[in-house]
């Protein structure tokens, strides 16, 4: 969930998916098909859909998006549940999968790390059963291309990142010394580990490339598998996006460019470019640098319209929302996440701005702005980032949310208002809650 903006400037939080400067049986294995390596057919539009009808509806979605290291015990995701009712949430989103794991039961992906207890806990079935006793709307908060931080790597032989480092992005700086290097061997994510390392204020770990098939088949199998087998109001896109423009320019992806773009340029160009790659892999990313942004932002695109359809089809219900970059210049052109698309083409019910700014002006610019491409109130819930705010900043740009006409707000987040955030005289949220929500 971090975001680096063009026009400001986002502090440093220790949680996870924070800006910088989201009990059932154990169903059988998923099989996932694994697409072949060819370039994309167009899709049909989708007709949008105009209004989300949840299961659980609310005048205003007053939500708390709930980072993993709250879901690691029993005790911890309970008093969640507790602090937010008593404060007047009526929407939780809980993060399920946080670096290419499961805080939830899976047969697709190693569980946490960090989740406690017996081997039969559940966070995420803990959390639905607990909210919905409290008539709260549980969200499950999926990590799309984030997989892993700048540290050790995981201890899971399993884990996507020691298993398939195939599927990993490569940064353009490291795309010819890496070009040959077989993604095995230890130097390669090594490279990409130390790459973030080194850049900790633009770059939050190691991300999978988005043009790779396994990759979408994987998100979309994760997406299928919770739809199918939990009770939830929703599930949240997180990290639906590039890291910045400086990715993915792995050899698989410009392999997989040079496929799609060769119908669409013309022959002497063509003839050219080919001429060149044989010295320089990077050549056609390079020398077609519109179609290189397209090809990008047409992974995003078709992905999240391929599991919105998958999974209307399982849950017509669900609410299928997304965290994306507030600022929408920076969403389209650096992080190739064409969000206002996904909303006017029905893809996606709700857009949730990460509007993470202490700044009024900039805040209320972004909420309207997402109102807007919205078209209805229902389809926006603004994001504020409370662990940049005063309790009365954070109170402030509530009131800016609904003088928007947003269809409700969502706070970044519980873990650090019950950690960092207020006065222990006077929690955090149960501020919120009875000045802006009369609890």
């Amino acid at each position: 969930m971090r975001v680096w903006q063009a026009a400001v400037l986002v502090a440093v939080v220790p949680v996870a998916c924070t800006p910088v400067g989201v009990a059932s049986p154990v169903s059988p294995p998923i099989e996932v098909v694994r697409p072949r390596e060819e370039p994309r057919p167009v899709e049909p539009r989708v007709e949008p859909t105009r209004s989300p009808s949840p299961v659980r509806s609310f005048a205003e979605v007053r939500g708390l998006w709930v980072v993993r290291s709250t879901m690691t015990s029993e005790e911890e995701v309970r008093r969640m549940v507790l602090d937010a009712a008593a404060a007047g949430f009526n929407t939780l989103i809980v993060q399920v999968r946080g670096r290419g794991d499961a805080f939830y039961r899976s047969d697709l992906e190693p569980r946490a790390e960090t989740v406690q207890g017996p081997p039969d806990f559940d966070p995420l079935a803990t959390a639905i059963r607990e909210g919905h006793l409290r008539g709260m709307a549980v969200h499950a908060w999926v990590n799309t291309h984030l997989v892993w931080g700048p540290a050790t790597l995981p201890v899971s032989p399993r884990h996507l990142v020691n298993e398939h480092p195939e599927w990993l992005a490569v940064p353009q700086h490291l795309a010819r010394e890496l070009i040959h290097v077989d993604p095995r061997a230890p130097s390669f994510v090594g490279a990409l580990r130390q790459y973030a390392a080194d850049r900790p204020e633009t770059l939050e770990g190691i991300y999978t490339s988005p043009s790779h098939p396994e990759v979408r088949a994987r998100m979309l199998a994760v997406w299928v598998d919770l739809a199918s087998r939990y009770d939830l109001d929703g599930i949240h896109f997180d990290y639906i996006r590039f890291p910045s423009r400086d990715f993915d320019y792995s050899r698989g992806a410009l392999e997989r460019f040079q496929a799609w773009v060769t119908p669409r340029i013309p022959g002497a160009r063509l003839n050219d470019l080919q001429r060149l790659v044989a010295s320089d892999p990077l050549a056609f990313a390079i020398g077609l640098p519109t179609e290189w942004d397209e090809f990008r932002r047409e992974q995003i695109t078709s992905l999240v319209r391929d599991i919105y359809t998958q999974v209307k089809a399982l849950r017509p219900e669900a609410v299928v929302s997304a965290a994306v970059v507030a600022d929408v210049q920076t969403a389209y052109g650096h992080r190739f996440q064409d969000w206002q698309s996904w909303l006017a083409d029905g893809i996606l019910d709700v857009a949730v701005p990460m509007a993470y700014t202490p700044n009024d002006g900039t805040f209320g610019t972004q909420v309207r702005a997402a109102r807007e491409a919205a078209g209805s109130r229902e389809r926006v819930w603004a994001g504020i980032g409370a662990y940049m705010n005063t309790v009365a900043g954070t109170l402030d740009k509530i009131d800016l949310a609904r003088a928007a006409d947003a269809g409700g707000v969502v706070l970044f987040s519980y873990d650090w208002a019950v950690s960092e955030g207020g006065d222990a005289s006077d929690p955090f949220l149960e501020h919120v809650g009875r000045e802006r929500f009369g609890f």
